[in-house]
């Protein structure tokens, strides 16, 4: 099992966060443990009240990766398997 997995009732969970770099607009470069680059576009969250502080640019680009995810200050996060699913594969053209 590599370092990066973990197991849930005995199945491992989803790829995690291993790095993160803000794009502008609302939108992030993910690189996953299995390798993936992913894009995330963050303007859906906005409307909902636990992430009206992602409105600032400068508070969301202000993120950090903690076990697995993205964070922001004031506990705000997002799961890592909803936000692998709601990303979408980066091609560096």
């Amino acid at each position: 099992m590599n370092k990066h997995e973990e197991i849930l009732h005995g199945k491992p969970l989803g790829p995690r966060v291993t790095s993160v770099t803000p794009l502008g607009d609302h939108k992030l470069l993910l690189t996953w443990t299995n390798g993936e680059k992913r894009i995330f576009e963050a303007h859906k969250l906005l409307c909902q009240s636990v992430f009206k502080p992602l409105k600032d640019e400068s508070f969301f680009n202000n993120i950090k990766i903690i076990n697995g995810t993205i964070a922001w200050e004031n506990d705000i996060d997002y799961c890592p398997d909803t936000l692998y699913i709601d990303s979408i594969p980066f091609h560096n053209k």
